[in-house]
C-alpha cells in the first residue's frame, strides 16, 4: 500500500502541474487570450481526487501496521494471491443473468412493458445463481 499512496501522490503532482501548464497555455493561445474553464477545473479536480487517494491509501497502511505482500522485496508471487471463492465454471446462471438485463435495457430503448419480464427472467436468475448449490446435481 505504500508504493500505491507514492504513485497516487506522483499522480496528484502530475495532475496539479498539467493544470497550470494547460491554464498557462489557454491564456497564450492568441485568438482567445482567456482561461479555458472546463480543462483547468477538470485537472485540477483530479489533482484533488487523486491527493484524497493517496491520504486515504496513506492512513490505511499506517493503521493497519503491517505489510501488504507488494510492498515487501522478499515475497513470492503466491503469498499475494488469497483464495477469493468458489466459482462455477460450468454454470449457465451468469449468462441468463446477463439476458435479463439485456431485457431491461431493450424495454427502456423500446418499450417499457419488456422491462417487467426483463425484471422478472433477472430475479428468477439470481434466486437461481444463489441457490445453485441447494438442489439437483451438486447439491451439498
Amino acid at each position: 500500500m505504500r508504493a500505491n499512496s507514492i504513485l497516487f501522490w506522483i499522480l496528484s503532482v502530475f495532475f496539479i502541474l498539467s493544470a497550470i501548464v494547460y491554464t498557462l497555455w489557454s491564456l497564450l493561445d492568441p485568438m482567445h487570450m482567456k482561461v479555458e474553464w472546463v480543462g483547468t477545473v477538470a485537472l485540477t479536480l483530479s489533482a484533488i481526487l487523486a491527493a484524497f487517494i493517496a491520504f486515504y491509501v496513506g492512513r490505511s497502511h499506517s493503521a493497519q501496521g503491517g505489510e501488504l505482500p507488494e510492498d515487501r522485496l522478499d515475497a513470492n508471487i503466491d503469498d499475494g494471491d488469497p483464495e477469493l471463492g468458489h466459482f462455477s465454471p460450468w454454470s449457465w446462471w451468469p449468462v441468463a443473468l446477463a439476458t435479463g438485463a439485456a431485457l431491461v435495457i431493450l424495454g427502456l430503448a423500446v418499450g417499457f412493458w419488456i422491462c417487467f419480464i426483463g425484471a422478472a427472467f433477472s430475479l428468477v436468475c439470481i434466486v437461481g445463481w444463489v441457490y445453485e448449490y441447494y438442489r439437483g446435481y451438486f447439491a451439498r
